[in-house]
């Protein structure tokens, strides 16, 4: 294919995948499927990658990442993002009416209303309908950019197809995490044995500052756009600058409305108080603007916030109740986590039974009695939490809590390691719970991916003495676990509930633990459930070390060597394989015929074999993947950071400037493009 053949097939896919993405995000409708979409996708970022100077700035191939930002750049705010001014009742409202009143000398004036989001404040930049920065709020006058992150966005428009827009625009949003995509992140983070982000407004705002854009893009992040700045605009009112932006194919939540007074204003409020439960995200309050933008200018501002805007918060809800009992429970990874079992009652629209008590910290900070009568409140965590204590309610006689000293599930004495807020049970070898955990986590599709192995069937097959450990999957046959019976305790529906496994079950999963022999080694690594050994950590140790006998063999030093491989990592990875039982649990995985090295794909020559390299700025006749790919395709290594390990820093145009720093400070060596170029021909440059 030539170069003309490419831009025309390249034009083509843009034009579909803009479609579909538009179709899928701003319709709600799915004309094909997620692996007719991805295949599209993968043909576009193969193109660019083979002619990269057809790669515009918005193509559709910058939502999946693959940018590295270890310093974010600091940008002065055109307009700065002013904070609001709060209220929490209704007479301060009606006070904030008579100020406006005042200040316009007229009551003919209206209000807009709009939802206010818990997530992270964006300011997004558009010249000639393509988004060219998007920077956070920082302190208001100045922010870091984050455009490489904010482009993984799928809902936000990298550019703007309507022909009514002017030259340059700056819009203004609110970056937030659905709670559906919080969950599942959450529920990954589990399976891996990693503790589990607080809530989605922590996430959303760790993940637009993450340093790798392709792991943002794993995120599923949402913007709504609430905000539009800019000269000469032709715009009179914030309505109508809704109106414009939502024509112009940014996402808006259709929760606004214009209210004629200020008690149109409070039956807003209080129409949104419950309502507010079925968004996708969290709320926390309504924000308020007089809609003429005559009329704010008219109003001005003060040291810190408009005079023409408010924040009404909703109290965070909090209902009293009964601490029946606290259960402890026991994770894959051995850690204990206290739930409080609460009188069940109503709050934030659902019924709460249950709700977290965090460690014993927690516990001993309430000073917690059984009996007493405990706060309750429902933000953003993952379950509701206990916030305090009623003590003109508590029992005269009333003793505190004392934490569990033993694990509640096997009896084996609990350890607490210093620095560490949780306790865990050391007995992670027979263990229920962990037990189960293991093979659960080991079964997951982002370790073996092995089908029809989920929680419930790892019970079925533990409680019939079926299986024991990992290893003893490959053991299984089809007249095992055909036609099978079991029950297990289902927590949500707090009843015992059977189950059997009918033939065509119990034929997928032997056909998914045989073809589970497939899986890659990292993905096997990470399967074993080695504590701080998460997916991407595995990935690096299998590329360094090659098979599962090195790292075995491997001591302390040896582990802190492999790249990006701290001291806690390598002290859980030698703990794990110094276990005479592990030691024989990977014998029989190698029996079993699973992959226990790194299958090698053929380099194209060894020139860069034993070098190393950091990868930064851009570069005129390669793209960042394709270097990688480059590299690693003869015999090199791709690094994340500068270390006084490497050799190489290979700089383009708008490099990171604290990485040019450190590496002339370490003596690194940086070369460029066509210093890249001459070392791949086997050539020495000065």
């Amino acid at each position: 294919m030539n170069k003309a053949e490419a831009a025309q097939k390249i034009a083509d896919l843009t034009q579909k995948i803009d479609y579909y993405n538009h179709q899928y995000y701003q319709k709600h409708t799915s004309e094909i499927s997620d692996k007719a979409f991805d295949e599209l996708l993968e043909e576009l970022i193969k193109l660019e990658e083979a002619f990269p100077e057809l790669k515009s700035p918005d193509s559709p191939s910058q939502r999946v990442g693959g940018t590295i930002t270890k310093e974010f750049e600091t940008v002065v705010h055109e307009y700065p993002m002013l904070s609001l001014g709060n209220t929490y009742a209704d007479d301060e409202l009606q006070e904030f009416d008579q100020r406006v009143a005042k200040g316009l000398g007229t009551t003919d004036f209206e209000y807009f209303c709009e939802m206010k989001f818990d997530g992270v404040a964006i300011s997004i930049t558009y010249e000639n309908g393509i988004l060219t920065r998007a920077v956070t709020r920082g302190d208001g006058v100045r922010g870091d950019d984050v455009t490489a992150n904010i482009k993984t966005i799928r809902t936000l428009p990298l550019r703007i197809k309507a022909t009514d827009i002017p030259a340059k625009f700056e819009v203004r949003g609110e970056i937030f995490m659905p709670r559906e995509a919080f969950n599942a992140i959450n529920q990954d983070r589990e399976q891996q044995g990693l503790a589990l982000m607080a809530n989605p407004r922590n996430a959303a705002s760790g993940s637009v500052k993450m340093q790798d854009a392709t792991e943002v893009a794993k995120r599923r992040l949402d913007c709504y756009l609430y905000s539009l700045l800019g000269e000469d605009l032709g715009i009179e009112t914030h309505e109508e600058a809704i109106k414009a932006i939502e024509r112009w194919g940014f996402n808006v939540s259709p929760t606004y409305q214009k209210c004629q007074n200020i008690e149109a204003v409070l039956a807003y409020i209080e129409q949104w108080r419950e309502k507010r439960h079925e968004l996708p995200l969290d709320t926390d309050g309504v924000v308020i603007k007089v809609n003429a933008y005559r009329q704010q200018r008219q109003l001005g501002f003060t040291a810190k916030s408009p005079r023409w805007a408010i924040a009404y918060k909703y109290q965070a809800e909090s209902v009293a109740t009964t601490l029946n009992s606290i259960a402890y429970q026991v994770g894959r990874t051995g850690a204990i986590t206290p739930v409080a079992n609460l009188k069940p009652v109503q709050l934030a629209g659902t019924t709460v039974k249950r709700a977290s008590l965090h460690n014993a910290n927690e516990i001993e900070r309430l000073d917690l009695r059984i009996g007493d009568t405990v706060f309750v409140e429902k933000g953003g965590e993952i379950i509701p939490k206990v916030t305090g204590v009623d003590l003109s309610k508590r029992a005269l006689f009333s003793e505190p809590v004392i934490y569990i000293s033993h694990c509640p599930e096997c009896g084996t004495e609990l350890i607490r390691q210093e620095g560490e807020a949780n306790h865990y049970c050391p007995n992670e070898l027979s263990c229920p719970p962990q037990q189960s955990g293991r093979i659960e986590h080991f079964a997951h599709r982002k370790a073996m991916d092995i089908d029809g192995v989920g929680t419930e069937t790892v019970k079925g097959l533990l409680s019939n003495g079926l299986i024991q450990d990992v290893a003893d999957l490959y053991d299984l046959t089809f007249e095992q676990i055909d036609g099978l019976s079991f029950s297990y305790y289902d927590e949500e529906k707090d009843k015992t509930v059977k189950r059997s496994i009918k033939a065509k079950s119990a034929e997928n999963i032997i056909q998914g633990i045989e073809k589970s022999k497939e899986q890659p080694f990292a993905n096997l690594l990470f399967g074993l459930g080695i504590r701080y050994v998460g997916k991407t950590v595995a990935e690096k140790l299998a590329k360094h070390f090659k098979n599962i006998d090195a790292i075995m063999e491997a001591n302390f030093e040896a582990l802190v060597e492999a790249p990006e491989i701290g001291d806690k990592i390598a002290q859980s990875i030698l703990e794990f394989f110094a276990e005479p039982k592990n030691q024989r649990l990977i014998e029989r995985l190698k029996s079993a015929g699973l992959q226990l090295s790194v299958i090698e794909e053929s380099l194209e020559s060894d020139v860069l074999a034993g070098k190393s390299f950091v990868i930064s700025g851009v570069f005129s006749n390669f793209g960042r993947e394709e270097l990688k790919k480059i590299i690693e395709a003869n015999g090199g290594q791709v690094l994340t950071a500068v270390s006084a390990k490497l050799d190489f820093l290979l700089a383009g145009e708008n490099m990171g400037p604290a990485k040019l720093e450190k590496a002339n400070k370490l003596g690194v060596k940086i070369i460029s493009e066509d210093d890249f170029s001459q070392i791949l021909k086997g050539n020495k440059v000065d």
